[in-house]
């Protein structure tokens, strides 16, 4: 099967399940992000370009699911797609840690970006309830999906054959 194809069967299935099933469980004030956490470990493992194009079309999916801001879920989540790309091709890719790490960051980073842009947009949000009632729960939710949803998303989907970016090295 196309390696493409199988990114975007992943990308579908994480965000229908985001939109109909996980984002309705709420946990001590919180709710996991399945499409965020899959994304990152799409990211992580095939690079930035696929991490951004997979982040563009699970956002637009969610938005248009969600009948919410059109474009708004597809801007953050490319990005987040982007970053962990841009994480796995210069130091991540290989370390047992980087699944995690990348996803605190990038839950914290993906919350943060959400209320600026939304504020930014003129809808009514709340600073504490975005940033501290919901984003602790969230990230413990988070971290607590990345190690099995990493494993699956490694299972079905191979690695870059891409070389990997080479650290900035100064010469004396």
């Amino acid at each position: 099967m196309n390696q493409g194809l199988r990114v975007a069967g992943v990308v579908f299935v994480a965000a229908l399940l985001q939109v109909t099933i996980v984002s309705s469980l709420d946990v001590f004030g919180g709710t996991a992000d399945l499409l965020l956490v899959t994304l990152v470990s799409i990211g992580l493992i095939r690079g930035s370009a696929v991490g951004a194009a997979a982040g563009f079309g699970g956002g637009l999916l969610v938005d248009a699911a969600t009948l919410g801001t059109l474009g708004a879920n597809a801007l953050l989540l490319t990005i987040a797609g982007y970053w962990a790309g841009r994480y796995g091709e210069t130091t991540g890719r290989d370390r047992a840690h980087a699944p995690l790490l990348a996803v605190g960051v990038i839950t914290i980073g993906f919350a943060v970006a959400g209320f600026a842009l939304y504020f930014m947009l003129g809808e009514d949000v709340s600073a504490r309830h975005a940033l501290f009632d919901t984003l602790l729960p969230a990230l413990v939710l988070n971290l607590a999906l990345t190690l099995p949803v990493h494993a699956v998303c490694r299972a079905l989907i191979p690695g870059s054959d891409a070389p990997r970016a080479r650290e900035v090295e100064f010469g004396v």
